[in-house]
């Protein structure tokens, strides 16, 4: 075995990461872990150097969805996407549907929001004192 690798079905979950393509690189990698956005088999880690074998389970919160996913097998090398694919099941829950808003309903503003009117703002100012 050379040295710095781990032994054979293991990983550290930082690289594992980098070469599923999780994260675009190892560095973003660890920060994700070390601030504890990573769970492995349900337990939160915080130490990149925790290995992930062939059946871990992992949640990673990622900055608009949580990922779930189950290690198939260790990475060698950080591939295309396809070969990132065979390294990971992804068994995340289905994202919620948005609502879709036509047109008119997106240019539409909840009164009071926005600048005020020249109403509104003489009557600030007469509030205020300021005429």
């Amino acid at each position: 075995m050379a040295e710095g690798e781990a032994p054979a079905g293991r990983q550290r979950v930082d690289k594992w990461l980098f070469f599923a393509r999780i994260v675009k690189s190892r560095s973003l990698a660890q920060k994700l872990v070390r601030d504890g956005h990573v769970k492995l088999n349900g337990s939160r880690i915080i130490r990149p150097s925790v290995d992930v074998t062939a059946g871990d389970r992992l949640v990673v919160a990622l900055q608009r969805r949580d990922v779930h996913l189950v290690v198939r097998a260790p990475g060698h090398r950080r591939g295309p996407f396809a070969e990132a694919q065979e390294l990971y099941e992804d068994v995340s829950p289905p994202p919620e549907a948005r609502a879709k808003l036509s047109a008119f309903e997106q240019a539409q503003r909840v009164p009071g929001a926005g600048r005020p009117t020249k109403k509104e703002r003489r009557s600030l100012m007469r509030l205020r004192g300021d005429e």
